[in-house]
């Protein structure tokens, strides 16, 4: 980053930078960009909150674009408290001087139900909406809401956005999000597909078509979100018209804890047979099932490490992993009718080459075909990693979550100027 670039980011001007909070129910996770330079200046991570082992990581960006971290270990009694904290040592840090340097707060809020379909300016009304979503998702929104909280109470004159997962998906059309189910329960309960990972197709979806010269609007692409969570979307004309997650984000593929696509009789025969509560049921196929429940670990790092020494679980974890992707991508090149590219990206979609070429070996008769050399040298923000005349380009783009948030949060407050 050139020293000129580093200075105007810490200029400390009105209005040049945008926060972004993802909470969670012991954390806070926020990052702090520049808004002219589009620049990460800080990152951070408030873990442990409530407990007596609280900690905060923080990495500040330097002249040269490198980060360096400080670690702070002391007890936070609540989300509020670690908030200011938060706030406090990025002041005295000198990247948030003064309150008024921020243009405005993005918050990631997992589930906007049918009532948000774009990023919305927060309001005690929105507040109400959110909470009123809890039911369809009781381990995130509720969380979500605490950080939304704290910096309202925090940054009372900036003003906060909510940046919703599901919003990038609301392009489905009934015949994708609607259950094979009685229709009061859509009409009374909400029970429909939504989609989730939203900021994240949304961004590699923006990016592969910088990356290959085409407007969005033309291509037709299927993005694979893979890593502890993991989904696939279907990409038409820059719209979302298929997604492998459902209600919850429990549908769909292998993930790290999650089971995935699941026969639905089976929670039914693990209460009845086994005598396990619903709460037990749930907590099983969210946290104990999926790479882990197949091999013990979730990590793929190791599983491919322990599949290398002849670990047979590790072996069918794998295998299940990319299976269950091939799957989806023969289902949504059926429901596309044609196919420009195949995008990986998340933390497994990025890293692994191995699960990149797994997933497309044997997929020659669609066009799609890996260049195992390109495949193994993959650097930068995107590559392209398809054969030589392969009619599919096969991509790796990186994902920015909080870039997107916080690029969708001052859209919005530019707009409404």
């Amino acid at each position: 980053m050139a020293e000129s670039q580093f200075a105007r980011a810490l200029s400390g001007e009105k209005g040049s930078k945008v926060g972004v909070i993802n909470c969670g129910s012991s954390s806070i996770k926020y990052e702090v960009f520049d808004r002219k330079e589009g620049v990460k200046l800080a990152t951070g991570l408030v873990e442990r909150i409530g407990s007596a082992e609280g900690r905060m990581r923080q990495s500040r960006l330097q002249p040269d674009g490198t980060f360096a971290e400080q670690v702070f270990t002391r007890p936070f009694a609540n989300h509020y408290e670690a908030f200011r904290f938060m706030v406090d040592m990025n002041r005295e840090n000198r990247f948030i001087k003064d309150d008024a340097e921020l243009f405005c707060v993005g918050h990631r809020v997992v589930h906007g139900g049918e009532l948000f379909r774009q990023p919305t300016v927060i309001d005690d009304e929105v507040m109400a909406a959110i909470r009123s979503l809890i039911p369809l998702a009781p381990l995130h929104n509720p969380s979500n809401l605490l950080g939304i909280e704290a910096a309202r109470l925090r940054f009372s004159g900036i003003p906060q956005v909510a940046v919703f997962d599901t919003a990038f998906h609301h392009t489905l059309s009934p015949a994708a999000y609607r259950y094979a189910v009685p229709r009061e329960l859509y009409e009374q309960h909400q029970v429909r597909r939504y989609g989730f990972h939203g900021t994240s197709h949304a961004h590699v979806v923006r990016e592969a078509a910088r990356y290959l010269g085409q407007p969005l609007e033309k291509l037709t692409m299927i993005t694979l979100h893979l890593g502890s969570g993991a989904s696939v979307a279907a990409i038409q004309e820059g719209k979302s018209i298929d997604t492998s997650m459902g209600m919850t984000p429990l549908e769909g593929l292998v993930m790290g804890t999650r089971s995935g696509d699941l026969d639905p009789a089976i929670p039914f025969y693990l209460i009845r047979e086994l005598e396990l509560s619903p709460e037990k049921v749930e907590s099983l196929l969210n946290k104990d099932s999926g790479l882990k429940g197949i091999c013990g670990v979730n990590d793929m790092r190791e599983i491919q490490q322990r599949a290398g020494q002849g670990d047979e679980s590790a072996v069918l974890a794998f295998d299940m992993f990319c299976y269950r992707v091939k799957k989806y991508i023969g289902a949504y090149y059926a429901v596309l009718g044609r196919l420009d590219a195949i995008v990986f990206t998340g933390g497994i979609g990025e890293n692994s080459g191995p699960v990149r070429s797994a997933v497309c070996t044997g997929l020659r008769h669609l066009g799609i075909a890996v260049d195992e050399r390109k495949n193994g040298t993959v650097a930068g923000k995107a590559a392209e990693i398809q054969e030589e005349g392969a009619p599919v380009r096969v991509l790796v783009v990186r994902t920015n979550e909080e870039l997107e948030i916080a690029l969708q949060a001052e859209a919005v407050i530019e707009k409404r100027r």
